[in-house]
């Protein structure tokens, strides 16, 4: 099985961020509902005063003030799946597995749509709260192993080095850079 983080390693730029801008430019006012919950949690955040988990509850906050949560998404995967790098659709797989720290509700219309499977960070999308740890570093471990109690792990692509805990468990390890275009093998990984 291969498995791959998703933003900024197969899809470029981060969808989650591009899901909250798009949504922004859409519905400006939005901005205003938004932004006061946002920087103060980035704040307490930054200074270590607040946990993962409350920072993406700020971040994903606009969810509350959207109407059609499923809609919105859709539309949202109709203008940004043309950011898929190329080097992962050429090589995909029907058991690709997705990992990622981005929110389930935003990621599986576009993997169910690919045809792979997705383990994302359970978050719900009318309220933003969290139903568990942000799926990031040893998260990511543990959740595949809750799904894939034997699962072996050929290959691993990931953008970020705090996915080192998945790359330690993989056969091969690949780090992708260069805004997602170019692989080369990771760092750690001998």
């Amino acid at each position: 099985m291969n498995v791959y983080d998703f933003d900024e390693t197969i899809i470029y730029p981060d969808s989650s961020f591009s899901f909250i801008r798009w949504s922004i430019r859409k519905r400006p006012r939005l901005f205003l509902l938004w932004a006061p919950a946002f920087i103060w949690y980035g704040l307490l955040f930054l200074l270590k005063l607040t946990t993962k988990e409350k920072f993406k509850w700020a971040i994903f906050g606009i969810v509350r003030h959207l109407d059609d949560i499923d809609a919105e998404v859709a539309e949202f995967w109709e203008t940004h799946e043309g950011n898929f790098c190329d080097w992962y659709l050429k090589q995909k797989r029907p058991d690709d597995l997705i990992i990622s720290a981005s929110p389930e509700w935003l990621l599986k219309p576009i993997c169910d749509k690919l045809g792979v499977h997705l383990i994302a960070s359970p978050l719900d999308k009318h309220t933003a709260v969290t139903h568990g740890l942000t799926c990031t570093g040893k998260e990511k471990v543990r959740r595949f192993y809750e799904e894939y109690p034997h699962g072996v792990i050929e290959n691993f692509y990931s953008d970020a080095l705090r996915d080192a805990p998945v790359a330690e468990i993989a056969v091969h390890a690949y780090k992708v850079v260069g805004k997602g275009q170019r692989i080369i093998p990771w760092p750690e990984k001998k």
